[in-house]
């Protein structure tokens, strides 16, 4: 069955760093994805997830230094798929989600649509 492309996907963008996240939203509204936040911050993520409406999550590792392992808790209690974002690596990946994709920073735009098509599109 093939994903719904007409209908466009809401991805959560968590990520701090204001540069990154200005260059992820404009590759994602061009890939008729509509981008909730970006949160910054841990609390702000959490407050978006709880007002619902999220199709999925692009999830940066550590926001300002603090770990996001709540907001992926929170997530993945929410059935939401999500990939990480992140230059640390998996062993920097919360406890409990070292299974889950990651997207190596800095990435290619290439390697974030492929990303989105495979996790969030269900395409192969």
């Amino acid at each position: 069955m093939e994903a719904d492309q007409s209908k466009p996907l809401r991805i959560l963008l968590v990520e701090d760093e204001p540069l990154v996240a200005m260059a992820i939203e404009d590759s994602l509204e061009v890939q008729n994805v509509g981008v909730i936040g970006p949160a910054g911050t841990v609390a702000e993520a959490l407050d978006l997830i709880a007002k619902g409406g999220i199709d999925a999550a692009l999830l940066d590792v550590s926001l300002r230094g603090e770990r996001v392992d709540s907001v992926a808790d929170a997530l993945s209690a929410q059935g939401i798929p999500f990939v990480f974002t992140t230059g640390h690596g998996a062993a920097g990946l919360p406890k409990g989600h070292q299974d889950r994709p990651v997207l190596t920073k800095p990435f290619r735009e290439v390697e974030m649509t492929d990303a989105i098509d495979r996790y969030f599109r269900g395409a192969a």
